[in-house]
């Protein structure tokens, strides 16, 4: 049987999951520019990453900044740095730059920075009082609303300003002061249920610090720093500079590990 390739049926289209290619033009900084689409995650963080180095310009008195310069202080190149900026609609000026306000007002918009953000803070150990007394918070649009915890030696303490209640409050106070973010910093075995007394206040975004994975309902954002799984991650840098992990595992150390030392 011959096929005739002239005249071969159309194919049907079959629907894919991956988003819609945008052809991208160049701008007038020489970047690229796009129509809106979904801003990656990774592009996420580099935005936060611009917008701290836009605020330092901005504090210097700094009318415009080359995507060069820009891209040097926030430690990526200067392409990427343009495609990032083309997706949130920002383009610069072909010779002279982008516009640090201007650049710093679309960066915070699409950051969701243009109204400050109350955070509520469950846990005032001693992680937590560290975080509770950090004014760069407050200064970045996350101003501390509410803290919580359950030591009678803490409840009724005030922290830069703000008093320690009783995590059993948590629902009515977050309610009560329009509380967007919450901060966990409990141990591992009370974070789950602070967690969803978070949620039951209407607590859309947490961040945990809890050295443990919280469940939550569809909607509801988790982000978790743990710092101890980033000291492991830099561990094996320093264990591959030293040449002591290869493709095949690690090698017998040469010298003796922080078990064995603190273990004496």
């Amino acid at each position: 049987m011959t096929v005739d390739r002239g005249t071969r049926p159309a194919r049907r289209a079959v629907p894919s999951s991956r988003p819609p290619r945008v052809d991208l033009a160049q701008d007038a900084d020489g970047g690229e520019e796009s129509a809106a689409r979904p801003v990656p995650e990774a592009t996420v963080a580099r935005l936060a990453v611009y917008l701290r180095v836009l605020t330092s310009l901005l504090a210097d008195g700094r009318g415009t900044v080359s995507s060069e310069e820009l891209a040097a202080a926030a430690g990526v190149n200067s392409a990427k740095l343009r495609k990032d900026l083309s997706l949130i609609g920002s383009s610069g000026v072909r010779g002279v730059g982008y516009d640090v306000s201007r650049l710093t007002a679309e960066v915070e918009a699409t950051l969701g920075l243009d109204s400050p953000h109350a955070v509520a803070l469950v846990g005032v150990g001693n992680l937590g009082h560290a975080l509770a007394g950090y004014g760069g918070f407050a200064q970045r649009g996350f101003p501390v609303a509410a803290l919580f915890d359950v030591d009678p030696a803490l409840v009724g303490t005030v922290i830069d300003g703000v008093e320690v209640q009783h995590a059993d409050a948590i629902d009515a106070v977050c309610a009560a002061r329009g509380v967007t973010i919450g901060v966990v910093a409990t141990p591992a075995e009370a974070a789950q249920r602070v967690c969803d007394h978070l949620v039951s206040a209407g607590v859309r975004s947490i961040l945990n610090f809890a050295p443990t994975v919280l469940s939550v309902p569809a909607g509801v954002e988790v982000r978790k720093v743990d710092l101890a799984v980033e000291m492991q991650v830099l561990s094996f840098h320093v264990a591959r500079r030293h040449g002591t992990v290869s493709a095949a595992g690690p090698a017998a150390p040469s010298r003796p590990t922080p078990r064995e030392v603190f273990s004496r």
